[in-house]
């Protein structure tokens, strides 16, 4: 790599970190180019070097949150053993990612459903895709035999649809609260798990 083509990179990511950090306290629709060039500390014209508008933005750091919420995803579905075991791992997991990836975390739970229309279509694609991507890992599992395949994708969108709001409801959880949290949480996955069961027989 080109020294230019590195202070590139590096401008760019320091737009990236700016946004980011501005976005822990207010959403994209209220935030300013101005605002985000000045943290980053660069001057506006610089800004279009790398991105048109702030939805484009936006949609980066969508692309680059959604990387790590999918190594949750995947680190989560690797877990095997007995269905309790797998359950309390997964919330540890869920737990430990947003403890590491506070800010992305936020900004995803804050514009999933915000003003800017690129930005929610974009985080809603994405989910979309990791439901794919669970809905054949657990098609392979003994316990889907028999299931139809519009099942099974529904199963996919709950168990994602649910560590996305255990995720935003540990966000600003103090030690009391998280525990709380994690322990609604096991609850719920085991209903999940327990219907799984017995869904054939409805």
């Amino acid at each position: 790599m080109g020294v230019r083509q590195a202070q590139k990179q590096q401008s760019r990511r320091g737009l990236m970190d700016a946004g980011l950090r501005l976005l822990e306290h207010q959403n994209l629709s209220s935030l300013g180019m101005r605002e985000v060039t000045r943290e980053a500390g660069m001057s506006p014209a610089g800004f279009y070097r790398h991105f048109r508008d702030m939805a484009e933005l936006g949609v980066a750091l969508v692309e680059e949150s959604l990387a790590s919420l999918h190594a949750m995803i995947r680190a989560a579905l690797a877990e095997e053993g007995e269905a309790e075991e797998v359950i309390d791992r997964t919330i540890e997991v869920i737990a430990r990612h947003v403890r590491d990836h506070r800010a992305h975390v936020r900004f995803l739970v804050r514009e999933r459903h915000g003003g800017v229309q690129p930005v929610r279509e974009a985080i809603a694609a994405e989910l979309q895709r990791f439901a794919d991507e669970v809905a054949q890992a657990l098609a392979a599992q003994p316990v889907s035999e028999g299931w139809s395949a519009e099942d099974v994708r529904m199963l996919a969108e709950l168990y994602v649809d649910h560590m996305v709001s255990t995720a935003a409801a540990f966000l600003d959880a103090g030690p009391e609260a998280e525990r709380r949290i994690a322990r609604t949480a096991r609850t719920q996955l085991r209903l999940i798990s327990v219907g799984r069961r017995h869904w054939r027989n409805v």
